[in-house]
Parts: C-alpha cells; sequence; structure tokens
C-alpha cells in the first residue's frame, strides 16, 4: 500500500506585481497555514518519507514548512521544476518515478492541475483545490510506477477553513 498525500501550496503574495509568478512567496497567510496545516497531519499519526515539491517559491516555501513540523532536513525535499503548473498527467509522471522505499509521499503544486489531479484519482471530488489543501489517498500498490489513475481509496480533505 501507497499513501498520496496531494498538497495546494500555501496562499502567496501579490504585493510585489514586478515579481514573476514563479518566484512569488508566501504572504502572511501563507507562512501560518503552511504549518498549521503539517501539524495536523503530525497530531493524525501520518508519517511522510518524501516530500517532493515544484521549484516555484511559494510552493517550496510551503513543502519546506512541511519538512520542519516533521523534523527532517531541507536537503530532503525532492525538488521538480515539471510541477510548476503542470497538467496532470505531469503528477502522475513524478509519482510513478519515485523511489519504491517511500510509503507515503506529499507532493506540493499549483492549480488548475493539481484539481484536475486530485479530481481523476476517486469518485470523491472538489471544485477547487483551495491553499494548503491536503487531498489523501491510498493506493493498493507495491511499486509507484503502478500508481493507478483511478480506483485509489480516498482517505479524507482538509484545508486551513476546514479546521482539523
Amino acid at each position: 500500500m501507497k499513501t498520496v498525500l496531494v498538497v495546494r501550496h500555501a496562499k502567496s503574495s501579490w504585493g510585489d506585481l514586478t515579481l514573476p509568478d514563479f518566484d512569488r512567496p508566501l504572504n502572511d497567510r501563507g507562512q501560518r497555514n503552511a504549518p498549521e496545516m503539517a501539524t495536523r497531519l503530525l497530531k493524525k499519526g501520518i508519517g511522510i518519507d518524501a516530500f517532493v515539491t515544484s521549484t516555484a517559491k511559494r510552493a517550496m516555501q510551503t513543502a519546506t514548512h512541511f519538512i520542519r513540523v516533521y523534523d527532517r532536513p531541507e536537503k530532503e525535499l525532492i525538488l521538480r521544476e515539471e510541477l510548476y503548473h503542470a497538467p496532470a498527467n505531469v503528477y502522475f509522471d513524478v509519482i510513478r518515478a519515485l523511489n519504491d522505499d517511500y510509503k507515503t509521499i506529499a507532493i506540493f503544486g499549483h492549480n488548475p492541475g493539481i484539481t484536475t489531479f486530485v479530481n481523476l484519482l476517486t469518485p470523491t471530488t472538489i471544485d477547487e483545490m483551495p491553499t494548503c489543501g491536503i487531498f489523501a489517498v491510498k493506493a493498493d500498490i507495491k511499486l509507484w510506477r503502478e500508481f493507478p489513475a483511478t480506483d485509489n481509496k480516498f482517505l479524507f480533505f482538509d484545508s486551513p477553513k476546514a479546521g482539523s
């Protein structure tokens, strides 16, 4: 069995309109929400073996908050440039290429692709993946390359506004 935690980056700043989209950082709310959401996962007893993130600043900052809450070194972040504004098929490609030693992974990315991706995974769907939202599924597989586009088991959905 493998578990995937799909995480949209936390709320980002639009304060400096001269910054390229890729370089936008988290705003104050995002800086609060990311560690709060990671702490919720930890309190649920959910371990994470790998933290896979888009290289855009806001996604990397979100993943960094998570990895810190899990008391793991930041050098363990798995950086994947192709996750920046990726369509759903890229999420599948990235996951299917992961090391099979990982049982539970968190993957950090962006809308609209991340919403499309989670809506393909199970019959449970959401209108839009909110910032710092977490959509969790379990797959009855031994190897990541077998990660299915359907037939996953929905575990839970959480977001900062949903409460714990």
